[in-house]
């Protein structure tokens, strides 16, 4: 019996029909004919029919503003649900690669590889002991749909399941799709633009949607699915801990001033009531499966005592419940429990003081139905939300606290000011010496409740550390116990933060740390400097007591943006390999743990990509099993959206780190040829030389601002954090994901190839061989994962269209830079193409499909968008259509920043 009724062209022609229907009723005949104008005159072009785009420039010139929003609305609401056509094929790939036990990096597969590689039981409990995989949510501003668009579409990817995987009846399935009209025309009379910029809360309840409504049970099943595998090949290996979930969303304060004190209290608050809530509906799930009779069964002695304890913090509500579930123990029990975590969050007493309590409880019934015989219960019911609570906790994701480390320097320095110290005029070992002399000493030096009379910025710094205390106290350290650190250059820059939470008593020393302190290395410079950095904190007598309060666990970020933004794809993968491994030989010297925190975007050139090839990359020597990185933007929804989809990326996450962990252990120092090391040096110190060189160019940035969507980005209320960092217009100060989503938007991904080719050719040009190449590309991971990102940027960028928008910039500018681009893709294109041994960029077949599919669509978009960005006045109504253009050039692409 085939497993789906449907196909993915059967769905992309049926919803682009239907969507034709709801265009002509909801305007006019004009305006559909209008559309399938252009979309024809976009696909003759690109099958060969047509010789030129110049059709599409026709059209445009006799549309009035009007014509032009009812084209930009049709071309992005048809992405919107092309887009939920290619994930239910995902889906259904999914499905049949499960049912034909032909899944690549499944569950089973990563068992299989351990016990072939003769792993012994031993083993195989150390590596998963060691696992610890943390994705973390941010709120970075690269979302481009509205959450009311987000929740109508999820609305028809419910439909489209159902039509796909249901049988039904004829009559079933046409009530179905009349749902899937009636939806994409609610969807076609929504405002797609924000009217406003999203608020920090806002951001907040989007990531808190993910966790709440797939990821809360997707966990379980990923749990489950491993233990029965594992226990079938090794029957004494206990699954232990293997997921945390984080969230930047309402805490992470670097850039954006909106995050303030009051909404990350109000972020920790919401997130305890939707676990809780979470958990009491399970457990009232749950009352209804366990009633059995309480004398027939012997429910044990540890049990009895459990639910005895609760008789007596509970003595009312104890009477109630075994009036209303006489001879039912279980439900006694679950009935008190429930109680419990209502309590957790008023006055009452009785109430659970952390989960730790629940977790035990959860134990006290699976133990006692284990002993009655009941083990299929505790597998398929109590097990699941077993891990539920292990993984979520009271908190639901523990949120990390973030700030630029200038923020932290200027706090410290007002406020010891007033108590006679000039920290500003300070050099690096006295300021070193002076927060490590104050975290040891017993008194604070400050009150940070009354910091008296400072800048506002450093009243905001300080009522942060102080609020940090207050929230340990009412939500569990575990809640908020991570503060990171950006653009960290100096140890004192760590210690300012130790320091500020010690004076706010989160920390005491050496019995008591509540807070992992994690600089973020994203300059060059930093990255080099890891050693003075890191070793002159492992020395630290205050750093040294605050780590194994933390059981010498060090979190260390690496920013891949700016480090791509600053030196270019090529040299900024090998910056940060280079200096992974250099951290992992210092902190193995100072026998010190280091998880290492991934700051990844969502495309290439911001550390996107696969994830699983991403981190069975790693170098070895950085794989302790404890592994973070951030998810950020449409990669959520793209990768959390759908259960099952989620379901595949944690399955697909697991079995990369399990591999890798093994790896690691057998192999713990990776064997690179000395050849090869030398070959990256050539390759990225010219990589790096040439993308300077055209950052640095006179007229860049001018013909950046002049040949992008920049000017429209920056105004789109996308998120709530600020575009640039100080308004200037700079590459230096401009944020990477606008600079990413820029280029995107102008189909030349310039930051996910540029200088790669100049790399390359300068280490063949230098007497380097193509043949050792193509062996680092067959032989190295990361070499083969840097080359296969980049061939992905190349293959989505479109230099036919690039060309569209250089023609907007001066010309002396774009015949200045436009060239020394097309030169440098064209050699990606053939190197890359060399050195694969493939005849196309693409290794993905379904990958190719889906461009060949979306490019005569996402055409029209940026011709529209060209065609506006020409004009000098544009009117209200075609300045919304130019932001418009923005939202379904994204939907196209699949990527912003």
């Amino acid at each position: 019996m085939s497993l789906h009724n449907r196909t993915v062209r059967q769905d992309v022609r049926e919803l682009g029909a239907l969507l034709g229907n709801v265009l002509e009723a909801q305007t006019s005949t004009d305006a559909f004919e209008t559309v399938e104008e252009l979309r024809t005159a976009a696909i003759a072009y690109r099958d060969g029919s047509e010789p030129s785009r110049q059709p599409l420039h026709d059209i445009y010139d006799e549309l009035d503003p009007e014509s032009e929003s009812v084209v930009a609305r049709a071309f992005t609401t048809y992405f919107e649900l092309i887009n939920l056509a290619e994930e239910r094929e995902r889906v259904r790939a999914v499905r049949k690669g499960s049912q034909e036990g032909e899944l690549e990096d499944s569950l089973d597969e990563t068992i299989a590889t351990l016990s072939s590689g003769d792993a012994d039981s031993e083993t195989v409990q150390q590596v998963l002991d060691d696992v610890l995989i943390e994705p973390t949510f941010t709120a970075h501003p690269t979302e481009a749909r509205r959450k009311t668009v987000k929740a109508k579409l999820r609305s028809i990817a419910d439909d489209l399941e159902a039509l796909d995987e249901r049988r039904t009846t004829e009559q079933e399935a046409d009530q179905l799709w009349d749902r899937v009209d009636a939806e994409v025309t609610s969807l076609w009379q929504t405002p797609q633009v924000r009217n406003r910029r999203p608020e920090p809360t806002d951001e907040a309840r989007n990531v808190q949607w993910y966790l709440e409504n797939t990821l809360f049970d997707v966990v379980g099943e990923v749990y489950s699915e491993l233990e029965e595998t594992v226990s079938e090949a090794y029957p004494d290996v206990d699954v232990p801990k293997l997921f945390e979930f984080r969230s930047w969303a309402g805490s992470d304060r670097d850039g954006n001033p909106f995050v303030t004190p009051e909404v990350t209290t109000e972020t920790l608050e919401r997130q305890r009531s939707v676990v809780l809530a979470k958990y009491r509906t399970a457990l009232k799930r749950l009352s209804g499966v366990l009633s059995q009779d309480g004398n027939r069964i012997d429910v044990g002695e540890a049990f009895e005592e459990s639910l005895a304890a609760d008789r007596e913090r509970l003595p009312v509500v104890a009477d109630e419940t075994e009036e209303r579930y006489p001879d039912e123990p279980y439900r006694q029990k679950l009935k008190l429990m429930r109680e419990r975590l209502d309590r957790v969050e008023d006055v009452r007493p009785g109430g659970y003081e952390n989960h730790d309590e629940l977790i035990d409880d959860l134990e006290a019934i699976a133990t006692s139905l284990e002993r009655n015989g009941a083990g299929k219960v505790v597998e398929t019911f109590v097990q699941p939300l077993l891990r539920q609570v292990d993984t979520f906790g009271f908190s639901l994701a523990s949120l990390d606290l973030r700030d630029h480390r200038e923020m932290h320097t200027g706090a410290i320095h007002e406020a010891l000011e007033a108590e006679g110290f000039d920290y500003q005029a300070m050099d690096e070992d006295e300021r070193v010496e002076l927060l490590t002399d104050a975290i040891l000493q017993d008194e604070p030096v400050l009150d940070l409740s009354e910091p008296g009379d400072v800048s506002d910025d450093a009243e905001r710094v300080l009522r942060r550390f102080d609020k940090l205390a207050d929230w340990q106290r009412e939500y569990g350290v575990g809640a908020i116990d991570t503060y990171a650190i950006s653009m960290t250059e100096e140890p004192s820059h760590v210690l300012e933060v130790l320091f500020l939470a010690d004076q706010a008593g989160v920390i005491s020393l050496p019995d008591h740390c509540g807070l992992d302190i994690v600089p973020l290395l994203e300059t060059e410079s930093a990255l080099n400097g890891a050693r003075r950095i890191m070793g002159t904190l492992f020395e630290n007598e205050a750093y040294e007591q605050a780590l194994a309060a933390r059981n010498d666990v060090q979190e260390i970020m690496l920013g891949y943006s700016d480090s791509n933004k600053e030196n270019g794809v090529l040299a900024a993968n090998w910056d940060l390999y280079k200096n992974q491994r250099r951290l992992a030989d210092i902190t193995d010297d100072f026998d010190v743990t280091m998880r290492l925190f991934h700051g990844r975007g969502g495309s290439i050139s911001r550390g996107g990509g696969p994830m699983n090839q991403a981190m069975l990359a790693l170098p070895n020597e950085t794989v302790t099993g404890q592994i973070k990185f951030t998810e950020q933007g449409e990669a959520i929804a793209e990768k959390y959206a759908n259960r099952r989809i989620a379901e595949r990326n944690l399955e697909q996450m697991l079995d990369a780190q399990i591999r890798s962990r093994h790896n690691a252990m057998l192999e713990p120092e990776e064997d690179v040829p000395e050849e090869w090391v030398d070959a990256m040096d050539l390759m990225c110190d010219a990589a790096r030389a040439e993308y300077r060189d055209l950052l640095n160019t006179d007229g860049f940035v001018s013909y950046f601002e002049q040949a992008t969507p920049i000017t429209v980005i920056e105004d789109l209320n996308l998120g709530s954090r600020p575009a640039s960092r100080s308004g200037e217009r700079t590459v230096e100060d401009l944020r990477a994901i606008p600079w990413v989503f820029s280029w995107t938007q102008s189909r030349c991904i310039l930051p996910g190839w540029y200088s790669l080719a100049s790399g390359l050719q300068d280490y063949l040009d230098d007497g380097g061989d193509r043949e050792t190449l193509k062996e680092m590309y067959e032989s190295w991971p990361f070499f083969r994962t840097t080359l296969d990102n980049a061939a992905l940027s190349l293959a989505r960028t479109d230099l036919e269209i690039a060309a569209e928008y250089a023609d907007l910039a001066e010309a002396d500018l774009r015949e200045q830079f436009f060239p020394r681009v097309t030169d440098e893709y064209q050699n990606g294109v053939d190197l890359v193409l060399d050195i694969s041994e493939r005849d196309k960029l693409l290794k993905r077949e379904w990958l190719g499909e889906s461009l060949k599919r979306r490019n005569p669509y996402v055409d029209p978009l940026n011709f529209l968008q060209t065609h506006l960005l020409k004009q000098t006045h544009r009117t209200p109504e075609e300045e919304k259509t130019l932001r418009l253009t923005v939202k379904g050039i994204a939907a196209g692409m699949k990527n912003t920043g």
